[in-house]
């Protein structure tokens, strides 16, 4: 009589589902990290629930039993900005007014590096084929953000003023996270918030003519 030979680990090519990884919480955490990676790497188009799935290290399964697909995934992971907006308008309005370029400077760079820039990248590279990106950035500057400190900035041309903070901080971003442009992509956040407060400030509070 043969006996049975005792079954080990499946092999790659063996297509056995993982399933979840031990703790929804921490299935949800992979997938959550996998995905800003991926669409910050492939854009909200390129990427592919199988492929946040394996960076996540679980069934593709997964991501519709905790997001029901794609769409929510990517509002959960990359729409829902880094920023809590009450505690960062509170810190905004925190100090001198003349210092609030530079306070507004240091909180997008530390909430972004926290991240290693996923977040921001995955939304830039996303709002040419997704139109929910680009209008999350809109509100959160100018709705969420900029009409809850408008008291602190000059009265004359309030909405070009905000505009041109957000080329400022975005454009920085950019540079920072997406193109990698040296030195600045590996500068301390102090010696950035020292160089581009300033500028930042003018949008807020100087003269535009």
């Amino acid at each position: 009589m043969m006996s049975t030979p005792t079954a080990g680990p499946p092999g790659p090519g063996t297509g056995r589902r993982r399933g979840r990884r031990p703790g929804g919480a921490d299935t949800r955490a992979a997938l959550l990290a996998a995905a800003r990676e991926v669409f910050a790497e492939q854009g909200y188009s390129g990427a592919t629930v199988r492929a946040i799935a394996r960076r996540a290290g679980v069934d593709a399964a997964m991501v519709n039993h905790w997001f029901g697909g794609k769409e929510t995934l990517f509002a959960e992971a990359v729409l829902r900005l880094p920023f809590e907006v009450e505690p960062l308008v509170a810190h905004l309005r925190s100090g001198p007014a003349g210092q609030l370029g530079a306070r507004m400077a240091r909180a997008f760079l530390t909430s972004w590096d926290a991240e290693g820039g996923t977040r921001f990248t995955a939304l830039v590279r996303s709002v040419a084929t997704h139109a929910d990106a680009g209008s999350s950035l809109r509100d959160f500057f100018l709705e969420n953000l900029f009409g809850r400190i408008s008291d602190l900035v000059a009265e004359d041309g309030r909405e070009l003023r905000a505009t041109l903070v957000a080329s400022q901080v975005m454009g920085l971003g950019m540079v920072r996270y997406v193109v990698h442009f040296e030195p600045l992509a590996s500068a301390g956040v102090d010696g950035l918030v020292a160089a581009v407060g300033p500028n930042i400030q003018r949008y807020l509070t100087g003269r535009l003519d």
